[in-house]
């Protein structure tokens, strides 16, 4: 029983003490008078009467009630029912008044001056109670007043004495009839259960006042502990809010300060630096503006507001998403239907008191389940005399996966949950409704989620027990208090509130004590038991069950490779490690390990050889790194015992423990981690002292009871506070004892782990308790595992600690500081005795001191290990003859700005940085190493180039790995478009790796030529400077040395005395030739006189040698194949010939870089040549290098002309001439020279007439998809078209008025096309008019230079390899691209290309004379070739061109590829690259023209750069000649030399493999390719953005090709069964070798089988030519009307074929025919009239979409005479009306086609006569002759009547022609 109200207090206003401003109020009476013992009275009641001030008011206010809330130094809470009226002030003497109420007064006087002023003061009766009946309260004081009002005849005497003396019970649900004795009557109910909050109505009007969403931010800034204040103008109202908030906060204390209601004088209780909810009126919102960190609720205007700086953290989601819809729910049901067509009439929300409850139902569902499972980790440490609890955080989170949930984490760390662990914690005790729901119904709430019916029906469950709760018995009989009568306060004449007797009230309540007194107690026996846990955490969590599947896979992992460490397999422990550290990263995994490892010790202790310590250390430390320092899964928990147990013996006595090296992680320093560990241990010990006991008791009974055994401690201990009050009083003492002495042993215990944990191995390293440190998890790696096994992680401490002079005991003073601390806190908590507590202080110093002295002599011993192995440095396979310069350094290549490798956002794994080696061969610079990611370990990453490919090498320093060293690294960029950024390893010394960059150095650039790899090949690296061919073959030497002393002797010696000028001096880039040479050292620095070099006809025999050698260069093959003159004497053919072939520069005496043997017009003698060579630079003059064999145009190269050559051609041709000077007769020569080439054009002599532009114009100028985008820039105009080809080029507008200073008006009356052009530089040409009587027009150009060239390519090759990540990698690339030009330089070579090839095919000859010669001018005169004549397009043709072209035109590749030392200051300038990737974009744009594959392009891309091959170095045949270099292929192919030339190597791979072959070949015949060369058509060639990183660069056969094997039999065991697919990574994998095309794959499976048969294989090429062949046989037998053809060539004769790949429905059936059917027409036959390759004649047909009936018009045998002199033989004989041709093939069966008569060549078909050696038995009138342009066929059938039917058929052919 409690009373009902402790005290009455009659306040009134305090007249002496009005001072400045507001007044004061005065206790006047107080019942009872003297404290009650148990219950002091409240001090500053009168503070809490007025909040806002005692003031005297000028009218009656009606009474008002509220009740304020104290709370006393107890944290009890004193219930302040205030009931306040109103009662006038009777003024002594006016002038007081006047002085002290001036305010008031002079306003009541201004509006009524008539009366005097009468003022009110406020008078409050208060109650003040430990109990919250404020109804109650309200009746009770309003009773006192209507008696004192209404002048009742009650003594009020007694009803205040009945008031304090009356007693209910606190709960239980009593209901209890109370009167004052004034005939009233009121009832009185108690709840049921006391722990409940009572609420009535005041949450739900909170949610009416604020709204769901500010309630909850309320709720959670109340719950992590911020400051609330609430503001309303009702006192009621702000009580209300307060008490609403405490209810929602259940099963939580709110243990802040709390105020209600807070009075105008304690405002400055705002600014506390503690969390509070208070209420303050609103009329002091003003002074509430200032609070910074305040939440401020206004109820009366529905806003929260918080501050900036506040940050209230949410409940974790899902929660809120379902805490607010099951509000919504509550608080709004029509939400639910708003939106239906009938609603339901029945909805509404329940009542506001049920809907109370219903809220508070939500929040107590959100509770169970946030606190679900919170029972598990109660630790309980002492049971009696008292039980000790204390929650494990760490655990809770970890188990619940919240460690990352801000609001939890708060709500656990605050002072509420830590009222909640006290009050609940306890396992025996009375429970309630949260309890019940915490324990039973958590499942059922996770079923029903997101099942609204189910979730309300549940809440309204719990809203009714709550209601219940508060009100037992609803039938309620009426109260019955009077009430005073209305208006009564404004009554004129009141009288004032009498004084009462204190006596009277005294005696009431001293009988009442009495009377209660002798009273036998009211004990009401409250119910405890033990309290139910409820299901586990992980019960309710169920994981999703993927992630468990997935992670069984990995568990057997890491069991597999302990059970491994453990026996001894450890090659097999070694293949499973990086899957098991990749497992770790999983929660499943670590408490595997952890459990598998206590497997495996025994009795405490497991002593393992070093491998194996080394491997368990590994593990645990991995374990640990994800962990946290709150260690929420328990991992370092369960690891702690394991870490004392496994060991190794260093020596004898010896023995390093595993805890020595794995303290390098957060948790150890940790002391929160420390608690739960001990807290944990002392729950484990106490549990079993009491099993122990319990089992000696119930031995017997053991069988029965072993299901049960495992009772939890909580349970244990619940049973032992049920029987403690049953114990004797020396059993109870007995058993603190036990527990007492059970927790200070475990303090030792710990005190001895802590310093195995905290002491470093080496103690004097300082490196001071990382509770400093390491403030990362993630800077937390292995690094034990870089140093030695032994563990000595703390070396690399030394720097970072910053003590370095602090004396070693350092160490040991915070280690002991830190363990003091731990003990203190534990041993206090748990109740240790001080004694106990003491002696522990003074053990703590040695066991440190002891466990140090151990260290220094583990660490003693474990330096002495030997170094652990680091992965183990992979040898890269090297080429033939290719030998190590220097062995492996151990180096990191780190990640540049490439993404690919990286595993960046693009996806696939970070293969960098890798760790492994860099190894510099003769021929390459390597690295070849494993990822350091575990999960991508298994990997070898290689990255290499060519020595000789290296641009740029500088030295940066790098931070490799996480440990934090800054290495010093490399730099190297390589032109083949690779870059290897390298870090050494620490054990690297800088001297080696500055050895390392000399020798790079030194084979970069060697001093000679000779000094390259391509010559040193084979020799040991050492002698690489010592000439060799000498020995060899002496022939050659001497060869080379005839050729230089025949020319010298025939220059002879007489030098020309005035110079005219020098040309560039060819020899400056040092001297480079050996010293025995130098006696042969043509110089020509200074000009000879060519005079002398009179063409002799009679050669020498030394120089017949060279001709026969020079003969078989590829020039002169070409020249003969473009029958560009022959170099037979005999006159009679070279007369009719226009050109001829001359020697003249056999002795390169007249053009150093011009091959020995030129084609030159027919009529230009020798010495004019010599001289005309004058005017160009370099003395390249022009020559011809290829005719076009239809129009017979010729295309001409040579440098560009000196200035004085120009003027004298342009400027005086028509000027008389004053006199023969010496220019005037070159430029004559020149002229005639240029004459002469235009002569040699067959329609020369009709020029001036019919060859117009119009001729053409039809055809080709307006199909602009021929032309790509040399298409004018101005309007196209009709005559426009005539413009001459010049200012088109020039960049002009078309129709600009100006060109070159000329009007642009003669342009257009010129009606002609010149017979040459000039393609020169405009900056050369400045002066130059057009001369309209010339034949010939010169074009000037804007060309860029080769300053230009390297630039770009340096742009270039930083955009496709950037050297360090941008922040926007596409668009960074994107403008490096653009910005380095080099499409533009594409585009601009295309461009001028195409216009060449346009002119050559209307039959102009042009001359490209740019620059000096052998840049721009190869690219040009070579793509012109390629595009216009297929021959080129073929592997055998590109080699010849780029023979003839770049190699004997003297294109400097040595210079321009910086190959030596002397050229290393002018820097790589990649002018072949350049044209082979316009090559690239034309077989992009025609890739069904070329035979040969984007592979081959690579290739020589690639290879030209990289010196493994002699072809493509020096500068020119004359170079390669005079080092001996030039004709030694032949004499030495069959000694072993690598190959030298990379010809050689292509066709032998071609033979082996079809890499270099496309598939799509099938040329049309004679077709002119037009590419586009707009920048919107050109594409970036991946090859300068693709790598290989699993075998580095493929353009090395022997090593791509050698890796595989190995791994072909082990895949097919693993994973054949269960699937082929295999994941391909980009810049990893080598995609062709991968998943190579069908056709190498079905070519590649063939090989195979035949190997299998034992047959020997048949050559690719062979089955290749084979399969197509029978392929069309196939379709033409099948007579299918579809084509079985992917091309239709006859429908694509305008399109651009490279768009003309039509799919078509095949009729044919393997799908293999779409591939191979690609290759459909025969080559073209070189204009020289040899046949092209052999090819079937199926591949004719497949072109046509018409039956073959049609396409063989008619067929049949027929007699061919041979040749002149040649016999008869009976040929098949075809008639193809559609190609409009006569074929004969050897039999009817046979697909190769023997020979073709064009039918547009016959003239006429005359009946013929037998001649000799004709078939006897036939008629002579079955002869008959077909007679061509060419020559006479004879023919003859088996008899007349086919001879008629042949012989008409053919006329009839010929007439529909």
């Amino acid at each position: 029983m409690a009373r009902l109200a402790d005290y009455f207090v009659l306040v009134g206003y305090d007249p002496g003490k009005r001072g400045s401003g507001d007044g004061q109020g005065q206790i006047l009476q107080r019942f009872p008078e003297k404290d009650w013992e148990d219950n002091p009275f409240p001090q500053g009641i009168e503070l809490f009467c007025q909040p806002s001030g005692w003031q005297l008011f000028p009218e009656r206010n009606p009474p008002t009630f509220f009740v304020a809330v104290l709370t006393d130094i107890n944290s009890e809470r004193h219930y302040c029912a205030c009931f306040t009226f109103w009662e006038a002030v009777e003024s002594p003497q006016p002038q007081s008044h006047a002085r002290n109420g001036e305010g008031e007064e002079e306003e009541e006087e201004t509006s009524s001056p008539v009366q005097p002023a009468q003022l009110f003061a406020p008078k409050s009766l208060v109650l003040v109670s430990r109990l919250d009946h404020a109804e109650v309260f309200r009746n009770s004081l309003g009773l006192i007043y209507t008696i004192y009002v209404d002048g009742l005849s009650v003594s009020l005497e007694n009803v205040i004495g009945n008031l304090l003396t009356c007693t209910i019970p606190i709960t239980g649900g009593a209901q209890r009839t109370i009167s004052l004795g004034a005939g009233d009557r009121q009832v009185i109910q108690t709840p049921i259960n006391d722990s409940l909050p009572v609420s009535s109505c005041s949450v739900a009007l909170l949610f009416r006042q604020l709204g769901i969403t500010n309630v909850l931010f309320l709720f959670c800034a109340a719950l992590t502990e911020h400051k609330i204040l609430f503001l309303s103008s009702s006192y009621q109202r702000l009580t209300d809010a307060c008490r609403a908030l405490l209810a929602l906060m259940f099963p939580l204390k709110y243990s802040f300060t709390y105020v209600p209601i807070l009075p105008a004088q304690l405002l400055e209780v705002l600014s506390t630096p503690t969390p509070f909810i208070i209420g303050v009126h609103s009329i002091f919102q003003s002074e509430t503006q200032e609070l910074l960190d305040v939440v401020i609720a206004d109820l009366d205007g529905g806003t929260v507001n918080v501050p900036e700086c506040v940050h209230i953290s949410l409940l974790p989601e899902p929660l809120l998403q379902q805490t607010r819809e099951a509000l919504s729910m509550v608080l709004d049901p029509e939400l639910e239907v708003a939106d239906l067509a009938f609603p339901p009439s029945t909805i509404s929300a329940s009542s506001l008191k049920m809907q109370d409850k219903e809220i508070r139902a939500v929040f107590l569902r959100l509770f169970a389940q946030l606190l679900q499972g919170y029972r598990w980790c109660l630790h309980i440490i002492r049971i009696h005399p008292e039980p000790v609890i204390r929650f494990h955080k760490a655990a809770f989170l970890g188990q619940r996966g919240l460690t990352e949930d801000d609001f939890l984490t708060k709500v656990l760390e605050g002072m509420a949950f830590a009222g909640f662990v006290t009050e609940r914690g306890a396992p025996y005790r009375p429970i309630d409704l949260f309890d019940e729901l915490v324990a039973y119904e958590v499942k059922r709430m996770k079923a029903e989620e997101g099942n609204k019916q189910k979730i309300l029906r549940h809440i309204k469950e719990l809203a009714e027990k709550l209601y219940k709760n508060e009100n037992p018995y609803p039938a309620v009989t009426m109260h019955k208090v009077q009430k005073p009568t209305e208006g009564c306060h404004l009554r004129l004449h009141q009288k004032p509130f009498p004084r009462l007797d204190e006596g009277t009230v005294q005696w009431i309540i001293d009988q009442a004590t009495a009377k209660l007194q002798t009273a036998p107690p009211a004990v009401r026996a409250e119910k405890k038991c033990m309290v139910p846990s409820g299901p586990p955490i992980a019960a309710i969590l169920e994981r999703n069950g993927n992630a468990l599947a997935n992670s069984a896979r990995r568990l057997e992992v890491v069991r597999n490779c302990i059970s491994y460490v453990f026996e001894n397999k450890m090659l097999e422990a070694k293949k499973l490690f990086p899957a098991v550290l990749r497992a770790m990263k999983g929660r499943a995994a670590r408490h595997c390990l952890t459990q598998e490892l206590h497997l495996h010790v025994q009795q405490n202790r497991a002593v393992l050889d070093h491998q194996q310590f080394d491997f368990v250390i590994r593990m645990m430390n991995c374990c640990l790194q994800d962990c946290t320092a709150m260690d929420e899964h328990g991992i370092a928990a369960a690891l702690l015992p394991l870490v004392t147990a496994f060991c190794r013996k260093l020596s004898p006595g010896i023995t390093q423990f595993a805890y020595s090296c794995v303290q390098e992680h957060v948790v150890w320093t940790n002391i929160q981690f420390w608690e739960a560990m001990f807290y944990c241990d002392v729950q484990n010990h106490i549990r079993a002292l009491y099993l122990d006991s319990a089992e000696e008791n119930h031995t017997e009974q053991e069988s029965p009871e072993e299901p049960q055994e495992a009772k939890s401690a909580l349970e244990i201990a619940s049973e032992q506070l049920r029987l403690w009050p049953t114990m004797s009083r020396e059993k109870q003492q007995e058993l603190i004892q036990k527990e007492e002495s059970t927790v200070f042993s475990q303090a030792i215990h710990y005190a001895n782990r802590m310093s195995y944990l905290l002491l470093p191995l080496d103690t004097s390293k300082n490196r001071l308790l990382r509770s400093s440190g390491l403030g990362d998890v993630e800077s937390v790696s292995n690094s034990f595992v870089t140093n030695s096994i032994a563990g000595s992680v703390a070396e690399s401490y030394d720097t970072e600690s910053g003590f370095e002079d602090a004396e070693s005991s350092d160490v040991a003073n915070s280690v002991v500081r830190f363990i003091n601390r731990f003990v203190d806190k534990v041993c206090t908590e748990s109740g240790v005795t001080n004694e106990h507590l003491k002696g522990l202080h003074v053990m703590i110093p040695d066991i440190v001191q002891m466990h140090i002295e151990t260290l220094d002599a583990v660490h003693r011993e474990s330096k002495r290990l030997p170094p652990i192995q680091k992965p183990k440095l992979l040898r890269p396979t090297l080429l033939l003859g290719e030998e190590c310069v220097m062995e492996g350094l151990r180096v990191y290549l780190m990640p540049d700005g490439r993404e690919e490798a990286a595993g960046g956002s693009i996806g696939g794994p970070p293969l960098l940085p890798a760790e492994g080696a860099v190894f510099l061969t003769t021929y390459r610079i390597i690295f070849k190493g494993t990822p350091t990611d575990p999960l991508v370990g298994e990997q070898v990453v290689i990255r290499s180039f060519p020595i000789a490919s290296l641009t740029k090498e500088k030295k940066i320093s790098i931070q490799a790995q996480a440990d934090q060293f800054i290495q010093e690294g490399l730099q190297l960029r390589s032109c083949t478009f690779q870059l290897l950024k390298i870090a050494f390893d620490e054990e690297v010394a800088s001297d080696s790796a500055e050895i390392f960059r000399k020798h790079l150095h030194k084979l970069r650039y060697p001093q000679h030529v000779r000094g390259t790899f391509a010559f040193t090949v084979g020799q040991s690296p050492k002698q690489a400077m010592q000439p060799k061919a000498k020995e060899k073959n002496p022939s050659l030497r001497t060869l080379s040395k005839n050729l230089v002393k025949n020319a010298k002797r025939t220059i002879g010696r007489q030098y020309v005395t005035r110079k005219k000028y020098t040309p560039p001096a060819w020899e400056q880039r040092g001297s480079q030739h050996f010293p025995e040479d130098n006696e042969d050292e043509i110089s020509v620095s200074e000009e000879l006189d060519r005079s002398t070099l009179t063409p002799s006809s009679t050669m020498r025999p030394s120089e017949k040698m060279t001709m026969t050698h020079v003969v078989e260069r590829a020039c002169c093959r070409d020249y003969q194949r473009l029958g560009l003159g022959t170099l037979s004497s005999s006159l009679t053919r070279s007369k009719n010939e226009p050109f001829r072939i001359s020697t003249v520069n056999r002795m390169y005496a007249i053009c150093r870089s011009y091959p020995g043997l030129l084609i030159v017009p027919q009529s230009i003698q020798d010495n004019t040549i010599q001289r005309i060579s004058r005017c160009y630079r370099q003395s390249r003059f022009p020559v011809v290098c290829w005719r076009n064999s239809r129009t017979k145009a010729v295309l001409l190269r040579s440098g560009g002309l000196h200035g004085k050559g120009v003027v004298g051609l342009f400027k005086s041709q028509n000027a008389p001439t004053p006199g023969p000077s010496q220019a005037d007769s070159t430029s004559l020569e020149q002229e005639k020279y240029l004459q002469a080439v235009i002569n040699s054009m067959p329609h020369y002599s009709d020029a001036s007439g019919r060859n117009t532009l119009s001729g053409f114009t039809s055809a080709h100028m307006s199909s602009a998809g021929k032309w790509g985008s040399i298409r004018a820039s101005g309007r196209m105009s009709s005559y426009a078209l005539n413009v001459e080809i010049g200012s088109r080029l020039a960049g002009k507008d078309l129709l600009g008025t100006q060109h070159n200073g000329t009007p642009a008006e003669p342009s257009f009356l010129r009606q002609h096309r010149a017979s040459l052009y000039i393609i020169g530089d405009k900056s050369q040409l400045k002066g130059v008019k057009p001369d309209p009587l010339q034949h010939w027009e010169v074009v000037p150009i804007e060309v860029f230079d080769v300053r230009q060239v390297k630039a770009s390519f340096k742009k270039l090759m930083k955009a496709c390899v950037p050297g360090c990540p941008s922040s926007d990698p596409s668009v960074a690339y994107l403008r490096s691209l653009e910005e380095s030009e080099w499409l533009s330089q594409i585009h601009k070579i295309l461009q001028i290309s195409v216009l060449v090839v346009e002119l050559l095919d209307t039959g102009s000859s042009v001359l490209v004379s740019l620059e000096d010669g052998w840049d721009i001018t190869t690219q040009v005169v070579s793509l012109v070739q390629l595009l216009s004549d297929p021959y080129y397009r073929t592997l055998e043709g590109f080699r010849l061109l780029v023979e003839k072209e770049w190699l004997s035109f003297g294109h400097r590749f040595s210079h321009r590829g910086a190959q030596t030392l002397a050229g290393q200051s002018s820097g790589f300038a990649p002018i072949f690259l350049q044209f082979l990737d316009c090559v690239h974009q034309i077989h992009l744009q025609f890739p069904m023209e070329f035979e040969f594959s984007q592979y081959y392009l690579k290739f020589l891309s690639y290879h030209y750069i990289s010196n493994r091959f002699r072809t493509f170095l020096l500068d020119s045949d004359y170079e390669r000649i005079e080092l001996g270099l030039l004709y030694e292929e032949k004499g030495e192919r069959k000694g072993q030399q690598v190959s030298k030339s990379i010809w050689d190597y292509i066709d032998r791979l071609n033979k082996k493999a079809p890499v270099f072959f496309n598939y799509l070949y099938a040329p049309e015949d004679g077709e002119v390719l037009r590419p586009y060369s707009n920048i919107s058509n050109l594409k970036v060639w991946d090859y300068y953005t693709e790598e290989t990183l699993s075998e580095g660069p493929s353009y090395d056969w022997e090593l791509a090709q050698g890796q595989p094997e190995p791994e072909e039999p082990d895949r097919q065991d693993t994973a054949a069964p269960q699937s082929k697919r295999r994941i391909i990574w980009p810049c990893y994998d080598n995609r062709s070798r991968v998943e190579p095309d069908a056709i190498s794959k079905l070519l590649e499976e063939l090989h195979n089988l035949e190997m299998e048969l034992g047959q020997i294989p048949e050559r690719w090429k062979d089955t290749w030519d084979k399969v197509k062949a029978s392929q069309r046989t196939e379709g033409r037998q099948e007579g299918s009307r579809t084509p079985s053809s992917l091309l239709m060539s006859s429908g694509l004769s305008h399109q651009r074929r490279s768009l003309g790949v039509y799919l078509q429905e095949s009729g044919v059936g393997s799908t293999l025919n779409l591939s191979l059917d690609s290759d459909t027409s025969s080559t073209s036959t070189p204009s020289s009239g040899k046949p092209g390759g052999r090819r079937s004649t199926s591949t004719l047909y497949s072109q046509f979409q018409m039956s073959e009936s049609e396409n063989r018009s008619y067929e049949g045998s027929l007699y061919k005479k041979g040749a002149f002199m040649k016999p008869w033989k009976s040929r098949w004989f075809v008639l193809d009306k559609t190609k409009h041709q006569l074929r004969y093939y050897d039999s009817r069966m046979d697909t190769e086609c023997k020979g073709v008569i064009d039918l547009a060549e016959v003239e006429s078909i005359t009946p013929g006569t037998p001649t000799m050696g004709a078939p006897k038995t036939v008629d002579e009138k079955a002869f008959f002759d077909l007679k061509t342009t060419k020559r006479v066929y004879n023919f003859c059938a088996q008899d007349v009547q086919l001879a008629q039917q042949w012989i008409d058929r053919i006329q009839s052919c010929l007439s529909d022609a």
